[in-house]
């Protein structure tokens, strides 16, 4: 909720009320462009990493990590796989590196046995 409430009073602010939400600044400070491209961003998260001394660091790296940090908190693997764009639950289950514990099935916790 708090990045929602944080986006939408960015955008109050920035006057966006539709489109893109990102977008490009000239150096006159004026907007141009349909938004920001995937240079952009890599610019970024490179400059991000190396004012953090990470080297090698590339946008879809973080994915594995926001994929994960998602599923900590409770996110369903149905959610975080339509998050990722993936077209298969089983590729969002490798970024979660989950794996099946046939010793501890879900359905053994449903209370099915009594019935």
């Amino acid at each position: 909720m708090w990045a929602k409430r944080a986006l939408d009073e960015w955008t109050a602010a920035a006057c966006i009320h539709g489109g893109v939400i990102f977008r490009r600044v000239n150096r006159l400070d004026k907007i141009w462009g349909a938004g920001i491209t995937a240079k952009a961003i890599r610019h970024a998260v490179k400059a991000a990493a190396k004012r953090a001394d990470i080297k090698n660091l590339a946008p879809h790296d973080l994915r594995p990590t926001c994929a994960r940090l998602c599923h900590l908190v409770g996110g369903e693997l149905e959610q975080i796989q339509f998050f990722l764009g993936h077209a298969s639950v089983q590729t969002a289950e490798r970024y979660l590196g989950c794996k099946q514990k046939l010793s501890q099935a879900v359905n053994d916790k449903l209370g099915l046995e009594d019935i």
